[in-house]
């Protein structure tokens, strides 16, 4: 007897003994558990307000790309203005206007003068063009390879800056035609650079000479003011094989205008009318197969028919120049709704496109006297910043 009740004394003792031990396991795994659950709740709770910052902070990029955060503006792209000027540039009150109110992370200007001149408080009343002048320039003469050397002196110092992403050729008489923030969408929304560039096979300005290094299916002839992507402007600046071709055999013919003092040429005929500027670019970039990957159209536009001038000073060699009485709105608006090119030599038609969409051809005008280009301006038909001279 009694050793049964010691035996039941020992089971209830070991199941009060289990019973305890099963309690105490549940007590620490409900701690457990708890902390488990508290400790992800917090470690959520801190992902989630990451999210929450990296989110807002994307939201103010995105909504404010000209916030005054550094690091945003550091890496914002810019267009560099190439300007080649003679002397001074006459319309700089007009380029003063555009540029006006915009931020400077945008933008970059550059100047061709002749060696020598000085943008300075004398010779600009533009804070945008002050000391603007590349200190390495060249003597520019019309009709002669001096003009490409001075394209590849403006491209040169430009490139220094690793934000510039597009680059603008504008001779000192070209105007803008709408404000900078079209103008800047409308140039950095295409990947390509904008080259009038066509098959020239009237004129007979290619020079034998130049063959086998420049074949005559490559040869081409557009408007020197052309709109470059960063790779090509290294292209033109590298180029160490078209240039010296160009130099030696692309040289323009001796004209009556132009023999003055010259002695008269023995045989005129014989001389190849070659104008290095109107078709170096458009020839180095078919040389190096890059044709695919420019729109074959200038930006720049410029009027060149003289059939119903009666101007004998407009017919010529160069484009017609608008005087003061040629300024109106009218003349603006209807180079501005110009919306397809005609290349007669390719029998190609070019309808102008942005971002994939129909639009207008022109972004610049040119050749402009500073009367025309004053009155045009006062007349608020350009492209100036409105906002910005309202405020002024």
């Amino acid at each position: 007897m009694m050793k049964q009740q010691r035996k039941a004394i020992l089971v209830h003792q070991k199941s009060q003994l289990n019973y305890n031990s099963s309690k105490w396991k549940r007590k620490v795994f409900v701690v457990l558990f708890l902390g488990f659950c508290f400790g992800s709740f917090g470690l959520m709770q801190s992902h989630y307000s990451r999210i929450l910052s990296l989110s807002s902070l994307h939201s103010r990029l995105l909504h404010n790309p000209r916030s005054d955060d550094n690091e945003n503006t550091n890496n914002q792209a810019k267009i560099a203005f190439l300007f080649i000027a003679r002397n001074r540039l006459p319309l700089d009150m007009v380029w003063d206007a555009f540029f006006k109110g915009e931020e400077e992370s945008r933008f970059s200007v550059f100047v061709h003068s002749r060696p020598g001149f000085l943008f300075n408080k004398a010779t600009t009343r533009s804070k945008y063009f002050l000391n603007r002048q590349v200190n390495d320039s060249v003597q520019v003469d019309w009709g002669e390879a001096s003009m490409i050397e001075a394209e590849r002196v403006l491209l040169k110092h430009a490139l220094e800056d690793s934000k510039n992403e597009r680059f603008v050729f504008l001779s000192d008489s070209c105007i803008p035609l709408y404000d900078f923030g079209y103008t800047y969408e409308y140039i950095m929304s295409t990947p390509t650079s904008f080259v009038d560039s066509f098959a020239d096979t009237k004129e007979g300005r290619y020079n034998p000479k130049m063959d086998p290094i420049i074949p005559v299916h490559n040869w081409r002839k557009g408007s020197q003011w052309v709109v470059l992507t960063r790779k090509h402007a290294k292209v033109v600046v590298n180029d160490t094989t078209v240039f010296p071709i160009f130099q030696q055999h692309c040289k323009r013919r001796s004209l009556p205008e132009f023999w003055r003092d010259q002695p008269f040429p023995a045989d005129g005929k014989k001389e190849h009318n070659c104008i290095p500027d109107e078709h170096y670019v458009q020839t180095l970039f078919a040389q190096e197969g890059l044709e695919g990957e420019i729109t074959r159209r200038s930006l720049a536009h410029s009027s060149w028919d003289h059939s119903s001038s009666k101007d004998p000073k407009r017919r010529g060699w160069h484009p017609v120049t608008y005087k003061s009485s040629d300024a109106t709105p009218e003349l603006i608006k209807s180079i501005k709704d110009i919306d397809n090119i005609h290349y007669e030599t390719e029998n190609r038609r070019e309808w102008c496109s942005s971002k994939g969409k129909p639009s207008k051809c022109f972004l610049f005008a040119r050749k402009f006297t500073r009367p025309a280009a004053i009155r045009l301006l006062n007349m608020s038909v350009l492209g100036a910043n409105q906002k910005a001279a309202k405020s002024s």
